[in-house]
């Protein structure tokens, strides 16, 4: 049984489910290189939406700081009341205010190298 296809697959992918030993699975070569290239434009996409959007990663760790911090025992009620807080804005604001002079400090510390 072949461990890979032929044509590579895109770097942090998940392995595929592959048949026999010259059978790549379900999906024909070039049905597989599309999905490829569907999987590498989502990825680009997604990252640059994260890159263009920091609050979203502001969101997802302090959120889970806080679960990691306090351990609640309903996940889904912890969540329920953390995003529905009506100070949540002002302490995004926050983070993202720590966020951005932190990123001054790094591109002044990388400047003096």
């Amino acid at each position: 049984m072949a461990d890979k296809p032929q044509h590579g697959p895109p770097h942090g992918m998940e392995k595929y489910d592959l048949g026999g030993a010259d059978d790549l699975g379900a999906l024909s070569v070039a049905q597989q290189a599309d999905l490829n290239q569907f999987k590498i434009k989502t990825r680009i996409s997604n990252e640059s939406y994260l890159r263009d959007h920091p609050e979203v990663e502001c969101l997802i760790a302090g959120f889970l700081g806080d679960v990691l911090t306090k351990r609640p025992e309903s996940i889904r009620e912890f969540a329920a009341e953390y995003f529905t807080n009506p100070s949540l804005p002002d302490i995004l604001e926050k983070q993202l205010a720590g966020r951005q002079e932190k990123l001054k400090q790094n591109h002044v510390i990388q400047g003096l190298s």
